[in-house]
């Protein structure tokens, strides 16, 4: 597959077997990651490989954070909320958490060091894609909770950016659809091009 073939037809799939996954091909995911292009090479990615009982980690964090949603909950419904977070962590046999430590350095911009991760994800799901497995890459508030960075001993600075739920596929992939480049394209061949 070549690298405009893989771009066209990767698609998010949130439905995989429960299939072990070879380590050396979740190395290799995580190896995609890291050759991601950052600004002064400061490689701000962190990569959280779970497997087996250690998508726990995730689960705990998903269901604290749901459960610190409401201050009259009962404990019925905190240990409800608990296996729901449980239950999201197992969708998958290897979740693998992707965040960001911003370089501290002056120099260096902060969001370019979110973009580098970003850039990172995407290869992590190209790779994905080349090795047949599936994927879905999902995030929403709870990746930026501070119980989920104290979860995963990140400094408050840092911010989970995703997690990246990955698998033999189990579902065919939708269809793709994008406008056409020229929609959000402008060509600029001089100032008064604007």
């Amino acid at each position: 597959m070549n690298v405009s073939e893989a771009i066209r037809t990767r698609r998010s799939l949130g439905k995989v077997k429960p299939d072990a996954v070879p380590q050396e091909w979740i190395e290799q995911i995580v190896e995609a990651g890291t050759w991601a292009p950052n600004h002064k090479l400061t490689e701000p990615w962190k990569f959280f490989v779970m497997q087996g009982e250690g998508r726990d980690v995730l689960g705990n964090a998903l269901g604290d954070i749901q459960a610190a949603g409401g201050d009259d909950m009962s404990e019925e419904a905190v240990n409800a909320a608990r296996e729901s977070g449980r239950t999201k962590a197992y969708r998958a046999p290897v979740v693998i958490g992707v965040a960001v430590e911003p370089s501290t350095d002056p120099k260096v911009i902060e969001l370019e060091e979110y973009g580098a991760v970003f850039a990172a994800i995407q290869n992590m799901l190209l790779q994905i894609h080349e090795l047949g497995l599936g994927a879905v890459w999902r995030t929403g508030e709870p990746c930026f909770h501070t119980l989920m960075n104290q979860a995963f001993g990140l400094k408050p600075e840092d911010k989970m950016l995703g997690f990246l739920y990955i698998g033999y596929p189990d579902m065919e992939p939708k269809q793709g659809k994008r406008q056409p480049a020229a929609n959000k394209t402008v060509w600029l061949n001089s100032a008064a091009d604007l």
